[in-house]
């Protein structure tokens, strides 16, 4: 089937809810996909994220068809083997006791909004003064159903479909003042991504983290962490709030676990676990057999990639931080590990370096209007960033004249 007849049937049968790029892909392998002409890409996105460990990595692919051929669904009036056992191994990396699965990040989102709403019932009807409200994060993302929506910071995202849930108040990013200004008594939950991601890739910082967590704590209510994007492995640790210090009570993770297919999930502590009862919440799809060996595999993957995760993100970083100092044209190099962004001074020019970047054979994206976000596999080595590098070198001369770059001796290995 060619491109124009897909994009002929997905223009008269489909939710215009995309506006994708003119390639149709047809095949992947390690960090590269090929599409309909035979062209050959560099994946330096994976999926937003969710191809972490590349296209046909042979350990994914010996468990998909290991189990499915054996069961693929299940309900979840049911057991399975697997369950468990990726329970086992995400509470052990992140220092939680309980775990929820589900499809989806949006949905993990919800679960956790649902949780911390239970845990404040149970405690107003212990006798503590009534909580409900939520505090979330100016410039956030959470996903597109209607409580993930509320507590989205961009009105962009919220205005079509307003109203939405009340009681979520929004609170400047990293800004301490605000947080304690806005907190009060009735606050349920503080909301947040440890790094923006849809937001244009900005991290929290240490001192604002550390005092959603005082608060937290001193006045009853749960710290909940999204880690959708950010989370198991992205940032060379097992999770990007570790390299705080600080423990949330609730944090959520998806786009990678389960290696390309669906699943999201909900990790907690006992204490918050326990205002949850059968028939508060629940899933058809959430944690199948399938989905789950396959994410108790990523995770095996994964634990032995974050060294050389952690090593080739500083060698990216640094390989940017010298693009920066090249072009004025860039404001800001941000990130951790292998969740990256440039920060261009002009929309139009970071529209116009994504398609070129793309027309060359790399993939990556455009967020949050002038940023470039880099989202690539795990696997990848020095020879593709350094590729990337010159691409975006390439692309950046052609909009301005650079100031001369001083190699350094890593740039020239």
């Amino acid at each position: 089937m060619s491109l124009a007849s897909v994009m002929r049937s997905e223009a008269s049968l489909l939710l215009p809810t995309y506006e994708r790029n003119p390639v149709l892909f047809t095949q992947g392998r390690g960090v590269y996909l090929w599409d309909s002409k035979g062209k050959k890409y560099l994946d330096f996105l994976s999926g937003i994220g969710v191809n972490a460990l590349g296209y046909g990595h042979p350990a994914i692919q010996a468990v998909v068809a290991r189990q499915s051929a054996k069961l693929i669904h299940v309900s979840n009036l049911f057991f399975h083997e697997y369950q468990a056992e990726l329970a086992k191994r995400l509470t052990k990396i992140s220092g939680f006791d309980r775990a929820f699965f589900c499809n989806s990040g949006t949905e993990a989102w919800e679960g956790a909004l649902k949780l911390a709403r239970a845990y404040a019932h149970a405690q107003n009807h212990n006798g503590h003064k009534a909580k409900w409200r939520m505090i979330a994060l100016e410039n956030s993302f959470h996903g597109r159903t209607f409580g993930a929506l509320a507590t989205t910071g961009q009105q962009k995202y919220r205005t079509p479909f307003a109203p939405l849930m009340p009681g979520v108040s929004f609170v400047a990013l990293n800004d301490l003042d605000d947080l304690k200004r806005q907190f009060d008594g009735s606050v349920c939950a503080i909301c947040l991504e440890t790094i923006q991601g849809e937001g244009g890739v900005f991290p929290v910082s240490p001192e604002f983290l550390r005092l959603a967590r005082e608060l937290t704590q001193k006045h009853g209510a749960l710290l909940i962490i999204d880690e959708i994007q950010c989370g198991l492995g992205r940032t060379g640790q097992n999770f990007a709030y570790q390299d705080y210090g600080v423990q949330p009570d609730i944090v959520t993770v998806a786009k990678p676990l389960a290696a390309g297919l669906p699943l999201g999930a909900i990790l907690t502590s006992n204490q918050v676990a326990g205002c949850m009862h059968p028939g508060l919440h629940g899933t058809t799809f959430g944690g199948g057999p399938l989905s789950c060996a396959v994410a108790v595999e990523f995770l095996k993957q994964m634990e032995k990639l974050l060294p050389h995760i952690r090593t080739i993100g500083g060698h990216f970083r640094s390989r940017l931080g010298e693009l920066a100092s090249k072009y004025p044209q860039i404001r800001e190099v941000r990130g951790l590990g292998l969740m990256l962004a440039v920060d261009l001074n002009s929309a139009d020019l970071a529209k116009a370096v994504a398609r070129q970047l793309l027309q060359e054979g790399i993939i990556i994206n455009r967020t949050h209007e002038t940023v470039l976000r880099f989202l690539p596999p795990y696997i990848i080595q020095e020879k593709h960033v350094d590729q990337v590098i010159k691409a975006l070198d390439s692309a950046l001369a052609r909009t301005r004249t650079p100031v001369p770059l001083l190699k350094t001796k890593r740039s020239q290995a």
